[in-house]
Parts: C-alpha cells; sequence; structure tokens
C-alpha cells in the first residue's frame, strides 16, 4: 500500500462535521466547498442543472447553493468529488494510467446517476450521484494502491474483467474493499449501503429505498464502463443494462437512454482521457477559457443577483453569508470576517469568516461598542464603505484598534462594510488583502456595488425586526 490519504481523510471530517448540524452547519457547508475551487465549481454547476431549473433562479453563490439544495445534498457531493480529486492527484503523482481510467469511469458513473435521477424526479438525487461515483471505488482503491495486483487480476481475467479475479489475488471482492475503505473513512451507512452491487429486481417486485439506491449505482458504474469507450458494441451494452435495470428504477428505457445522452455529452467535457472526451479537443477549449478571464465585476454583480433573489425569504444571517462569500471571491480577500453586534452585552463580535488561519482567531475578535477613536467605529458612525490603502502606515497605526493587531495585522490593505438599520449599526462585513497581493485599488463601480450589497443586507434585518414588531404586539 502507498500510504493512506491525509487530505480526504481531512476533507470527509469537515463535510461531515457541516453535515451533522452543528452550529451555523450552512455556512460550515459553504466553508468546506470554498475552500476548493474544484469543488465550488462543480457544485454551481449541479445547482444550475435541469434537475433545479423548477426553481427558476441562477445560483451564483454556493450559499444559495446551500440554500437551494440543502446541506446534506452539497454534502453527499462534496464526499464524491472530493475522494475522486484526491485520488486523480494521488494517481497523477503514480503515474497510473489504470487509476485515471477508473476514475473517469467514476465521474462518468455519478453524471449518468445524476441524468437519470432527474428522469425519475428522485428526491434522492445526490445520494445516487455519490453513490454511483463510490461504487467503483475497490477497482480505484486497488488501480492507485495496489498496481501490480492490478495487473495480476488483468492477467488471470482479462481487461475489464479484473473482478473476476480479485477473490482468488486478493481475498476480497472488489465491492468487499470498497466497502472497508468507506467504513474506514467513517462515510454515512446510507452511503456504504447504496455502494453495493444489486441486480435488476423482478417485474412487480416492491424496491426499496436503499435497493432503489444500490441499483441506481450498479447501473450507473455499469453504463459508464460501456460509454467510456465510445464505440458500437459499447452503445449495444448500454441499451441492454438500460432496459434490464428500467422496471426497478421506474424509468422508462427511451427516456433512460435520452438521460444517458446527455450524460455521454456533459462527459466530452468534463473527461479528459475517455475516449469519448476527445482530449486533444479538450485541452485547446481549456486553454481558451484561461486565457479569457471574466471582465470587471461579475462575480460581485452574480452575488448581487442572489441576495436579490432572498431577499424577502431569507434570514439576516443567510443574506451576510452571502454577502460575505461574494465580496471574498469578487474582490480577491485574503481574509473576509462578518461582525455582528449583540446590543444586550454592548459588543461586536466576528460570527463568520473566510481566509486561511482565521477561523482559529475568531473568538479573539471582539470589542465594545462604545465609541472609540479607530477607523472601525469611525466606519459605523459614517455608514460608508471605507477603504484604507495602506494600513502599515505608521502615522495610520493610533487608528487600529488593540484586537485588530492581534489578529489581523497581516493585512496591507482591507475594506469595512457597515451594516447600519434605522442609523442604529447592526454590525458590519470587514474584507483584507495581505502583502502577496499587488497594491489594491478600488473602482466606483466596485464601490457601488458593495453599497447596493450592504443595502439589501440592511433590508433583511429590518424585515426581520419589523416582523418580531408583529409577532410581540400580537402576543
Amino acid at each position: 500500500m502507498q500510504g493512506d490519504m491525509p487530505g480526504f481523510a481531512k476533507a470527509i471530517s469537515s463535510i461531515l462535521g457541516a453535515m451533522r448540524g452543528e452550529d451555523e452547519s450552512d455556512f460550515n457547508m459553504t466553508q468546506t466547498v470554498l475552500s476548493d475551487p474544484v469543488l465550488t465549481q462543480k457544485v454551481l454547476r449541479l445547482a444550475n442543472s435541469g434537475m433545479y431549473s423548477a426553481f427558476g433562479q441562477h445560483v451564483n453563490t454556493v450559499s444559495k447553493a446551500v440554500l437551494v439544495l440543502g446541506t446534506e445534498a452539497i454534502g453527499h457531493l462534496a464526499l464524491g468529488l472530493k475522494l475522486i480529486e484526491e485520488l486523480s492527484v494521488a494517481g497523477a503523482g503514480a503515474g497510473s494510467s489504470s487509476a485515471h481510467i477508473e476514475m473517469e469511469k467514476a465521474v462518468l458513473a455519478g453524471m449518468v446517476a445524476q441524468q437519470v435521477a432527474s428522469s425519475a424526479n428522485s428526491r434522492h438525487a445526490e445520494e445516487a450521484v455519490v453513490c454511483s461515483l463510490l461504487h467503483s471505488l475497490g477497482r480505484m482503491m486497488i488501480t492507485f494502491y495496489m498496481p501490480e495486483r492490478w495487473s495480476q487480476m488483468q492477467e488471470i481475467a482479462g481487461v475489464d474483467k479484473e473482478d473476476q479475479a480479485a477473490p482468488q489475488v486478493l481475498g476480497l471482492t472488489m465491492e468487499e474493499v470498497g466497502s472497508a475503505a468507506a467504513t474506514h473513512w467513517g462515510l454515512p451507512k446510507n452511503l456504504i449501503s447504496g455502494m453495493r452491487i444489486v441486480a435488476p429486481a423482478e417485474p412487480g417486485a416492491e424496491v426499496s429505498h436503499a435497493d432503489w439506491i444500490a441499483g441506481l449505482s450498479t447501473m450507473s458504474a455499469r453504463c459508464a464502463e460501456s460509454l467510456w469507450h465510445d464505440d458500437e458494441a459499447g452503445a449495444l451494452e448500454v441499451k441492454r443494462i438500460t432496459e434490464s435495470y428500467s422496471g426497478m428504477l421506474g424509468v422508462a428505457p427511451e427516456q433512460m437512454g435520452e438521460a444517458i445522452e446527455k450524460a455521454r455529452e456533459a462527459a466530452v467535457n468534463d473527461l479528459s482521457i475517455a475516449p469519448l472526451s476527445k482530449p486533444a479537443e479538450r485541452r485547446a477549449k481549456a486553454l481558451a477559457k484561461t486565457r479569457q478571464r471574466a471582465a470587471g465585476n461579475k462575480i460581485l454583480l452574480s452575488g448581487l443577483a442572489d441576495m436579490r433573489d432572498l431577499v424577502d425569504s431569507a434570514s439576516p444571517g443567510q443574506m451576510v453569508s452571502i454577502a460575505l462569500e461574494t465580496v471574498y471571491q469578487g474582490l480577491d480577500f485574503s481574509r473576509a470576517v462578518a461582525f455582528v453586534r449583540n446590543r444586550r452585552e454592548g459588543r461586536y463580535a466576528a460570527k463568520m469568516c473566510f481566509g486561511e488561519g482565521v477561523k482559529e482567531k475568531l473568538g479573539e475578535m471582539v470589542f465594545d461598542d462604545a465609541y472609540e477613536p479607530n477607523v472601525f467605529h469611525a466606519a459605523l458612525n459614517s455608514d460608508r464603505v471605507i477603504f484604507i490603502e495602506n494600513a502599515r502606515d505608521p502615522k495610520f497605526a493610533a487608528k487600529l484598534p488593540a484586537w485588530w493587531k492581534a489578529t489581523l495585522s497581516e493585512a496591507r490593505s482591507f475594506v469595512i462594510l457597515p451594516l447600519l438599520s434605522n442609523l442604529q449599526p447592526a454590525g458590519f462585513i470587514y474584507g483584507d488583502w495581505d502583502e502577496s497581493f499587488p497594491p489594491i485599488q478600488l473602482s466606483q463601480t466596485e464601490f457601488g456595488l458593495l453599497n447596493d450589497m450592504r443595502a439589501l443586507v440592511v433590508k433583511a434585518v429590518e424585515r426581520r425586526h419589523q416582523l418580531e414588531a408583529v409577532g410581540n404586539r400580537v402576543g
């Protein structure tokens, strides 16, 4: 064995923690996803896929995706994608083409499951997707960790028939290898159950939820195996597989065929070495995409669109979460922190954050709401966005409070977005850039967008105050 995967073990821990309903679990899940740019893009793509088109909204931020899909759904997706990514990175280091192939087939199986689950109008689509991604976990583990045993199985049973030789070579079936790895990592029992190999049910037989998920993941993995090669024999095998599982999954063969064709089309762009992906063309497209960096303030505009969609239904905390994520991503902040005022205790305290090393200092970011002559109280009193270009200027040191110097002094430049409701401060959003960034200048357009964002958060705060006032009168 080439050792465990500490990166994946750490990712699993944070994802499961966010799924277990800890305090502010929605925000914890947003943080977990945003810590990984690849995962962020895949979550947003899923949230905007046909499966969720009924919402009629474009989803631009992970915070809104969590609200639309739910913490558990995002968690399921994150678990599967993190595993694929971790194995992919490790497999690249090992230079194993077999490991790459198995990973691409797993990704393709997840795409098939997503499309078929959507056709079936399943409420458990993400669970089905991640079970399909993990269905061939045993094969992925052996190709990465034990490539010599994989070669041995191919010699005995032939290419694509390695499972048949697994008991003889490993003393375990591939399914048992995958289940043991999933159990070792502490994956939820429902996901481990969904990784099982299940034969098509007899016509008219009752199918439990667990068997439906396992049946879909089995079917998806088998289809992916055949689709990957992009040949006529594979297409015929996919047709045979879909017809045999159609009754069990409750999706007509024609409908299933259409869903699998959509998955195949998506795979052309998402996979890199599968014959159906046409690798050379894909590389050329990726290069072109890298060169055309999105202009201007697209991320800020997209986040504002999410906030406008939700301003009449989201809580102030949810609106702050979207605003914080948007400014963190859109302005390339090193760190971003949301502070909330507690009037009863007479103080401001940091509640949400993004950025390396900032979470550990959150408890120290507390200060009294009684006025002091520093830049934070000045911003809250003036009710306007404050931009400090050089926080290290010796002349400016007296305007920086002790709590900032103890926790955030690595910043070279920073921004404060005060949040005032009825002329009373409710909190503020802070973002900074450290010295790894070139000198920063904010445009008037960006100042305008930040002010629009502040106004939407304040609107949510005032809406809550009105609801509380009505409740008190009724009470």
